[in-house]
């Protein structure tokens, strides 16, 4: 499945930081009954490596990925535990190539112009835009659909449930990351209702942007 594949039939995809492995299993059921079928995990925990497996047993079928992808060994480790595809914040030349030499389908994260033209010239036509809000949100991606009409963006950071909607409506964006469906508090505290209860949100945030189109 390519990347591209994968952002266009999620949509909204969660972002999600699991400190305890107990807690991926649930976290993997609550958002798939709630709808959402394509999850990106990052890899800010020890156990973020083990929840990838757990993840999948829970919920045969759901798509799991590994984000905060910074390195060599971050590739190969994620690539190793099972991840689906590999998400990162930035996107180094050493970085880049690890992705050209893997299997897995990858986004690399950007955040300006320049950037979106190395990665582009590496071969890459899909990328995470990020931080999204504080790199200058909508509007800038509006700029960057002129010169760029032929890379597709995945906006990451800082987006809420009310915003997803006006990324998801830009010719340019295939998907939008969010931490807003189950945050790192949420998760914690093990609040299964209330994740399922986002997540049917963005289902439906998902179902506006397609009757619109």
């Amino acid at each position: 499945m390519r990347i591209t594949e994968i952002l266009e039939s999620a949509k909204i995809i969660p972002v999600l930081e699991v400190a305890k492995v107990a807690d991926a299993a649930p976290l993997a059921e609550a958002l798939a009954a709630g709808g959402l079928h394509v999850v990106e995990l990052t890899l800010r925990s020890r156990c973020a490596l083990d929840a990838i497996s757990v993840m999948q047993k829970a919920v045969p079928g759901l798509i799991v990925g590994m984000g905060t992808i910074r390195n060599v060994d971050d590739v190969k480790q994620s690539v190793d535990a099972g991840a689906a595809f590999l998400v990162s914040p930035g996107a180094s030349a050493s970085l880049l190539e690890a992705f050209m030499d893997v299997g897995a389908p990858v986004l690399p994260g950007i955040a300006t112009a320049s950037e979106a033209m190395s990665t582009f010239e590496a071969g890459f036509r899909a990328m995470k835009f990020f931080p999204a809000e504080p790199a200058g949100g909508v509007a800038y991606l509006k700029f960057l659909a002129g010169p760029f009409p032929d890379i597709v963006f995945c906006p990451t950071g800082g987006i809420n449930a009310d915003r997803a909607i006006d990324y998801l409506a830009l010719p340019n964006v295939d998907c939008v990351g969010g931490s807003w469906v189950a945050t790192e508090k949420m998760v914690s505290r093990g609040e299964w209702v209330a994740i399922e209860s986002n997540a049917r949100r963005a289902v439906d945030l998902i179902r506006k942007h397609a009757c619109a189109h």
